[in-house]
């Protein structure tokens, strides 16, 4: 024991080179490259020169490989925009070697708060892109996910480590989607004290997520015993199709079944109930479906039935409504106030609405699997965020979107046009789930629309400023306004509509949109199905010059590798 060396002390860099093979790593755009967030500066933040986040290529246990490590002590891990497109560029290349015949496993050091909120809507977007990536590596070489500590894994980020071939943890690191004192300012202590420490291991912590098979192998902080680890999980290679965690939605559907949230279980008590392996649960008591008995009204509710008027409206749970019109499947969010789940009757995307998602988009998937044409995917996006809730950071909200987020990308790389229409509020995890990882991204252009990493008053209150001066910011740094013309401007949208009434829409707002929902289908079928239009964009080419700075480097470096 006097001879072990911490992995958790080394940085970002010296864990790089703790895993892969001695004298093999090679950093790519690195310091001194000084490709910096062009974001932090105007808010008198200093910047880093690799952004926080160290991108090596080498060879571990003798196998090409790349890894990605994020450094916790910049700006708490947060992704930004530079620090992802480094993430995601970094898996696309190896995804393009696999292909030409030498797979490249990928690892991925987690150790991040987030979203990085100084550059709110382009570190989402470019957590969606690193989840893209991710999954188009995956069939062909081996992404494997380490959260050590001690910052450990939050935000959108966990859905990417939701997604990995095999998670590896130590009895430091926490993970979960939504940080305890997060949930805390939502909705009080009662909901989650953040100053519990030994409640905030039992449920995120890494013994924990073990115990509930959602990290596959719990290894002491030891760098040689973490190494060793990765290798065995480099060595075993592609796992098999449909074996991944996040393909498994019978078993999310088995665990969700068995918990009632009305007396819901202790984390003590959750591995007993779940079990140490990712297989179904068996069943316990059954409970009955649930009919709706109010329908409150929504932007999301209002827009899916005028956009689909005369189909009918199936509840897949009665807040998720999907709606098969024409050649189109209509999906919508909407909220429901006999929720089980208290903190998602407001039509944020919890437990429940993860599996429904997943599940209509993995029917559509099979059923259109044989199709010449397959149909397209509409998400109407109308939703306050992901649900903040204990109950569901205990069960895994991380892991349920990373089901959801998996349905999505499937869908969208087998052939389905999948068009995202804004019509209300598109937040965080919520938009990561249902939205980002969409072909192509319509928006309202109405003052009711908001696209952001999260709301105002939280994002004052984890940067320490107001709410007043955040928006006073977000007239010189665009990816943190909430104005969705700015959003429009970052090269992430398709289309801003014009409309007279986005609450009661008219027969022209309606054929105004339908029309645009038809085009960008069309435009879905004929472009990539990958996320490569959002960089390309003209957008993109004003706005994320970091973004592209940051890839032309990278391709360039790898191929002299």
């Amino acid at each position: 024991m006097l001879a072990r060396r911490s992995f958790i002390e080394l940085d970002a860099l010296q864990r790089c080179t703790a895993l892969l093979d001695d004298g093999t790593a090679r950093v790519l755009a690195g310091p001194f490259a000084r490709l910096e967030s062009p974001w932090l500066v105007p808010q008198g933040i200093t910047p880093q020169s690799d952004d926080g986040t160290v991108i090596a290529r080498g060879v571990i246990g003798g196998k090409p490989a790349v890894v990605a490590s994020i450094e916790q002590g910049f700006q708490g891990g947060g992704t930004g925009e530079v620090s992802g497109a480094k993430i995601a560029q970094a898996l696309e290349l190896a995804a393009a070697q696999s292909r030409s015949g030498t797979p490249v496993a990928a690892v991925i050091l987690f150790e991040t708060g987030g979203v990085r909120l100084q550059e709110a809507n382009l570190g989402l977007n470019a957590v969606a892109e690193i989840c893209s990536a991710l999954l188009d590596l995956r069939p062909l070489a081996p992404v494997i996910g380490v959260v050590a500590g001690t910052v450990g894994s939050f935000g959108g980020m966990s859905i990417a480590a939701g997604l990995c071939t095999r998670l590896i943890v130590t009895p430091q690191a926490r993970i979960g989607l939504n940080g305890p004192a997060v949930i805390e300012q939502e909705h009080g202590v009662e909901e989650f004290d953040s100053s519990d420490h030994p409640l905030i291991w039992a449920v995120d912590g890494g013994r924990a997520r073990h115990a509930i098979a959602l990290a596959d192998d719990l290894v002491p902080d030891d760098a040689d015993r973490i190494r060793d680890a990765v290798a065995a999980a480099v060595t075993a290679g592609v796992a098999p199709p449909g074996d991944h965690r996040s393909r498994h939605i019978d078993v999310l559907a088995s665990r969700l079944a068995v918990i009632d949230p009305a007396h819901p279980p202790t984390p003590t008590e959750l591995p007993e109930i779940f079990g140490a392996t990712y297989t179904p649960v068996p069943p316990g008591a059954q409970v009955a479906a649930r009919q709706p008995t109010s329908a409150p009204a929504s932007r999301g509710r209002t827009w899916l039935g005028a956009l689909t008027a005369g189909d009918s409206v199936r509840a897949v749970v009665p807040s998720v409504l999907e709606v098969q019109s024409g050649t189109a499947l209509y999906l919508a969010v909407v909220p429901d106030p006999e929720n089980p789940y208290p903190r998602a009757r407001n039509g944020e995307v919890g437990l429940t609405e993860s599996l429904a998602l997943a599940r209509a988009v993995r029917d559509a998937v099979d059923a259109d699997a044989s199709a010449p044409v397959k149909r397209a995917i509409v998400a109407v996006v109308d939703l306050p965020s992901q649900a903040y809730g204990r109950l569901e950071e205990m069960t895994g909200l991380h892991q349920a979107m990373a089901v959801a987020v998996d349905a999505f990308h499937a869908a969208r790389t087998s052939g389905h046009p999948v068009v995202a229409l804004v019509v209300g509020t598109a937040l965080s995890g919520g938009f990561l789930t249902h939205g980002l990882q969409a072909n192509q991204i319509l928006a309202l252009d109405d003052p009711g629309v908001e696209i952001h990493a999260m709301h105002r008053q939280a994002a004052a209150r984890i940067t320490l400023r107001t709410v007043e001066e955040l928006d006073e910011l977000a007239k010189t740094i665009t990816p943190m306004s909430y104005r969705v013309s700015d959003w429009a401007t970052l090269g992430l949208c398709d289309g801003l509509l014009s409309v007279d009434n986005a609450d009661a829409p008219t027969a022209d707002d309606v054929a105004t949109v339908a029309t645009a929902v038809g085009e960008a289908i069309e435009r879905a079928r004929r472009q990539p199905v990958d996320l490569s239009n959002r960089l390309n964009s003209p957008g993109a080419i004003r706005t994320r010059v970091a973004s592209r700075a940051v890839r032309d480097l990278m391709a360039r470096e790898w191929g002299q590798v």
